[in-house]
């Protein structure tokens, strides 16, 4: 555990902007993102079940065609997710009713010719999509992206151009930001970010990491699969955006390099998050940790901008959740762990059922935590590491939750459900 004390910093309060329109922040029955309108796993307000099982709270259940790991998004009333057949040759969209689960879009997308490898845990179709009024996004990598008309599922453009060798399958989702679509493509061949007009498709910045890699940094070191996040750094937004060996910031509207820390690790799939004034980002695969930066400055700031370290049971692929001073986090193996935020001093730890790639969601006071068995531990956020239930559903989540009104939808290997109280 390392604790360095910085001098003070001019950093309002730091918040993730994804700023999606007012009305659909407004809206209950939106999660336009993996990780919810503010891209860290937040449904406070949302009064969701504490138990459920296969006979108990569940509203409805559709089976899903293919194999797919990206997470559930919501909008005007219709769920959408991405899946594949097993080996990559078909890639898909599914859009289903909130209401009642029955499927009112099902189509092929993208044909594959000759799909590359794919790791076991992951799949052709792990990227998930984002979403607004009228268009969703989706992405699968380097075998293509497209705009979609959430009326009809019809293709608005799309984009078979954009490549990187992700090696073992893609994984990093896109992220809407005004009127970008901005893309993480960290291969073990080439790593850059690009932006892509929303409206049309076409590039509008392309960044070339600027990471300098040692020559025994091998292909499989070179490679990452996390997702951005934007916030505001003392009025000016930034894209936090982790690759392999290090974090960039990014001006959003121009890709401009504006800082960048140095963390190690590499084939990191958590998100970053945001909040004290501080983002916890992940260093992913060799020796995981997870790190407290204060934003800000302008080249390599490691050496001032890392407040504390912590390498205790830290995910390689779940994001963390910031709630009220605290890090929650549970790593892949099943062991959750509560921070605290300013000094990362660990609070508690406790092993919970299963092994995990799904990240928590954090909703009244509770954390719930998705295993790759089914099975769903919901803890009490605060000092103490309090169990409230275990719930368990046929198959397993690799997918992340998302919660509408006070429902979860959530995506199985083989399943789609919405769970809620009767």
């Amino acid at each position: 555990m390392r604790f360095v004390v910085l001098p003070a910093v001019t950093v309002a309060t730091l918040v993730a902007i994804p700023l999606w329109s007012q009305q659909a922040a407004a809206k209950a029955d939106t999660w336009p993102d993996f990780r919810g309108t503010t891209w860290d796993g937040h449904a406070a307000s949302a009064s969701l079940p504490l138990r459920w099982s296969e006979e108990k709270n569940v509203r409805w259940k559709t089976p899903i065609v293919g194999r797919g790991w990206s997470s559930p998004v919501v909008f005007d009333g219709r769920v959408w997710i991405t899946s594949a057949t097993e080996r990559g040759r078909r890639l898909l969209v599914v859009a289903c009713d909130l209401e009642s689960g029955k499927k009112i879009v099902e189509r092929t997308l993208f044909i594959v010719e000759e799909p590359e490898n794919c790791n076991s845990l992951n799949s052709y179709a792990s990227p998930s999509p984002v979403i607004e009024a009228g268009r969703v996004y989706v992405h699968f990598g380097t075998y293509g992206t497209a705009c979609l008309d959430t009326n009809n599922g019809e293709t608005i453009w799309e984009r078979r151009d954009i490549h990187c060798d992700h090696m073992e399958g893609p994984g990093s989702s896109p992220v809407l930001w005004r009127d970008l679509l901005i893309v993480h493509m960290d291969g073990g061949d080439v790593q850059y970010v690009i932006a892509l007009d929303k409206k049309t498709g076409k590039t509008r910045w392309k960044r070339p990491r600027s990471t300098r890699f040692r020559e025994n940094h091998i292909a499989d070191q070179r490679k990452a699969y996390s997702t951005p996040i934007v916030i505001d750094v003392a009025g000016n937004p930034t894209l936090i955006s982790s690759g392999a060996v290090e974090t960039a910031a990014y001006d959003p509207a121009t890709g401009k390099e504006v800082w960048k820390v140095r963390t190690g690790g590499f084939s990191m799939s958590s998100r970053p998050v945001a909040g004290n004034g501080l983002v916890f980002l992940n260093s992913g695969f060799m020796r995981p940790q997870l790190f407290a930066v204060r934003p800000g400055g302008s080249g390599d700031v490691t050496d001032d901008a890392i407040v504390w370290s912590y390498k205790r049971n830290v995910p390689t692929m779940p994001s963390p959740l910031f709630v009220d001073g605290h890090v929650y986090m549970v790593n892949d193996s099943g062991i959750a762990s509560c921070l605290d935020a300013k000094t990362g001093e660990r609070v508690w730890h406790k092993r919970i059922d299963g092994r995990h790639c799904a990240s928590p969601i954090y909703a009244a006071g509770r954390l719930y935590f998705f295993d790759r068995d089914g099975g769903t531990t919901v803890l009490a956020a605060g000092k103490e590491p309090k169990e409230l239930a275990v719930n368990r559903l046929d198959d397993g989540f690799m997918a992340s939750a998302a919660v509408v009104g006070d429902a979860f939808i959530l995506r199985t290997r083989t399943h789609l459900y919405r769970v809620e109280r009767e």
